[in-house]
Parts: C-alpha cells; structure tokens; sequence
C-alpha cells in the first residue's frame, strides 16, 4: 500500500518537473528568438530541473523494476540460486544508495551549505539543488528493502 503511496506521488512530481522543464525551455527560447534576448535564469533553471528528473527518475525506474539490467545469469539457474541473486542484487544496490547517495549527498549538502555556494543566476542555495540526491537515495533504500521483503516470500518447493 505504501509503495503504490509513493510510487504515485512520485510519478505525478517528475510529470510535474518534466512540464516545468518543459515550459522554461519553450520560454528560453521564445525570448532568445523573439525578444531577442534569452532570460538568463531559464538555462540555470533547466539544469537543475534536469538534476532532479534524472536522479529522481532513477530512483523511480529502481521502484519500478525498469532500471537497466543484464539479463544472462539469472535465466541459467535453478529457482532458488535466482532467488539467491535477486537478494544480492537488492544488497548490492542497498549498499550504493546508502553509501554514495545518502551518506555522499548529506555530505555534499553540508559542504554547500557552509560554504554558503548559491547559484549564479537564480541565486539559490546549491544545498538546496544537490538535496535531491540523498532524497532520491532514501527513495531507493525504500524499494530495495520493500523488494528484498517480497524475495522473502517467495517459497520455493523443493522436489523430493
């Protein structure tokens, strides 16, 4: 139940950000074109957009199953060895959302922050831009525990 929670409200907040990405590029260009003079915040403003919908949609496709995967191994073993990967891939991927993305984000905000760095045109604070990355890590820490959960309950019949 809470997964679909999640998984809804997320889909609608990077349909939301790809509209905005969408409307900010579409104005860059008009007033470049048109006016003869791009807004100098609409390049800026795109850029971040573009950080939030590509960390946020990785962490969307890992819930979703959709990530990019190679699939030769799993198919050659016996049920219960594919059920043995499928773990060790959860982990694996539980440890690169923690390690990287949660504990190197927190650390990345905290540098922006004290270092007070704002964005050249907009003039936001980075720390507020680089949040989404340990966002998006606890996001995948969810999944890869809420998948890990559904591999437990998979029983496996052994003949004999």
């Amino acid at each position: 139940m809470i997964k679909q929670t999640i998984d809804k409200y997320l889909g609608r907040f990077l349909v939301f950000l790809m509209v905005l990405i969408t409307l900010d590029v579409l104005w860059g260009v008009f007033t470049r074109y048109i006016l003869g003079h791009q807004a100098g915040w609409t390049e800026e403003l795109a850029r971040f957009l573009l950080i939030w919908i590509g960390i946020l949609g990785a962490a969307f496709a890992s819930g979703q199953k959709a990530h990019l995967s190679i699939n030769l191994l799993e198919p050659k073993l016996s049920l219960v060895s594919q059920k043995r990967l499928k773990q060790i891939i959860a982990l694996f991927i539980l440890f690169f959302a923690v390690a990287v993305l949660v504990v190197g984000g927190m650390r990345l905000v905290y540098i922006t922050q004290v270092l007070q760095q704002h964005s050249a045109a907009l003039q936001i604070p980075m720390a507020m831009v680089y949040t989404i990355v340990p966002v998006s890590g606890l996001l995948i820490i969810f999944y890869q525990i809420y998948f890990l959960r559904e591999i437990s309950k998979i029983h496996i019949e052994k003949p004999g």
